[in-house]
């Protein structure tokens, strides 16, 4: 294995910045040549995707946690009532 030195690690950061630069300007690029019906799409589309994908992630973590803790709950009391009826 290789010794990690500061000269790798500038290397490494000069190449993912480099690599960010490179699409940036793709980007803009693509951006440039849209009309624009397709640029009032595409963020409006964007705007959406940045919005309401968030919005459903977080609620069905939600709804996720409150169905297991009730489930958790409800599988309790049914053990409790099962074991106070076998041993009275």
């Amino acid at each position: 294995m290789q010794r990690i030195t500061c000269q790798s690690i500038c290397d490494l950061l000069d190449d993912v910045v480099r690599a960010f630069l490179h699409t940036g300007r793709i980007g803009l690029r693509a951006l440039r040549r849209m009309s624009w019906p397709a640029l009032l799409l595409s963020s409006v589309l964007l705007a959406l995707l940045l919005t309401i994908l968030p919005l459903a992630l977080v609620l069905f973590t939600v709804f996720l946690l409150l169905k297991l803790a009730l489930g958790a709950v409800v599988i309790g009391s049914r053990r409790a009532r099962h074991d106070d009826k076998t041993h009275p």
